[in-house]
């Protein structure tokens, strides 16, 4: 079943159109990897997903419910409640730096969801624990590692309990050194069949933890399989140019 399905998206900024006609549909489990060219739109897409950006055409399903169809949004408390069902990790973190790495967890659930502080606490906890940085839940994030940082980010967006969890570029921002540490955690999420969508440039990664690959390029999904397929069997010119400079 899916739980993303996009039919048709488009987006423009301008005169420029960064998406056009993308469509594709993410499955319960599914670890979806999207590869392509810097420009290619591949973190606009991701970003509209959870109402970051808004397109011009097209839908976007989340479950049973629209966020937007046929380029008309649903009502804001509809908007809500379907944003709610994802999670999202960003290249440069995002967290609050005045907030203690526990805090930068406990936060949004207190907030948004007003749980019981104790269910807060046992599962912020938990998920650092989870991570690797149950020692650092009283630490600022000005005293983490770049790697730490987004593994901190990862657990505070498993902290609201998403349905998918969206990746943009987990490891760009970081020393090579670092971003195994952090690719390591989503490698585990992939174990316990987390639906994901991650937006990468590490193509091992992409080959070893995903079970569709979506290489876009353009504007456009170019092609879209598994990673035998798009790695060993890529039927665009368009994606093997792009394959055969990534994997140099």
């Amino acid at each position: 079943m899916a739980i993303i399905q996009v039919t048709n998206l488009k987006k423009s900024f301008g005169e420029l159109a960064v998406l056009k006609d993308v469509s594709f549909e993410i499955n319960k489990n599914d670890v979806v990897a999207v590869i392509g060219p810097s420009g290619s739109g591949k973190s606009t897409m991701l970003r509209s997903l959870v109402y970051l950006e808004q397109v011009n055409g097209g839908s976007i399903r989340v479950t049973d419910d629209f966020l937007v169809q046929d380029g008309v949004y649903s009502p804001q408390q509809q908007i809500k409640r379907i944003t709610a069902k994802m999670g999202m990790v960003f290249q440069h973190f995002n967290l609050f730096p005045h907030l203690t790495v526990q805090e930068n967890l406990e936060i949004a659930p207190k907030v948004v969801k007003r749980e019981a502080d104790s269910a807060i606490r046992a599962r912020s906890a938990e998920l650092l624990e989870k991570v690797g940085l149950a020692d650092k839940a009283k630490v600022y994030p000005a005293k983490l590692s770049g790697g730490q940082k987004q593994r901190v980010a990862i657990a505070r967006a498993l902290m609201m309990n998403p349905d998918i969890l969206l990746f943009d570029e987990p490891t760009s921002a970081l020393d090579p050194e670092l971003t195994g540490e952090v690719l390591q955690v989503i490698k585990q999420l992939a174990s316990e069949h987390m639906t994901m969508m991650v937006v990468t440039h590490e193509m091992g990664f992409a080959r070893e933890v995903a079970n569709r690959i979506m290489f876009m390029d353009n504007g456009e999904v170019v092609e879209s399989g598994t990673p035998e397929e798009l790695f060993t069997n890529a039927q665009y010119e368009r994606t093997r140019a792009f394959l055969q400079r990534a994997l140099k």
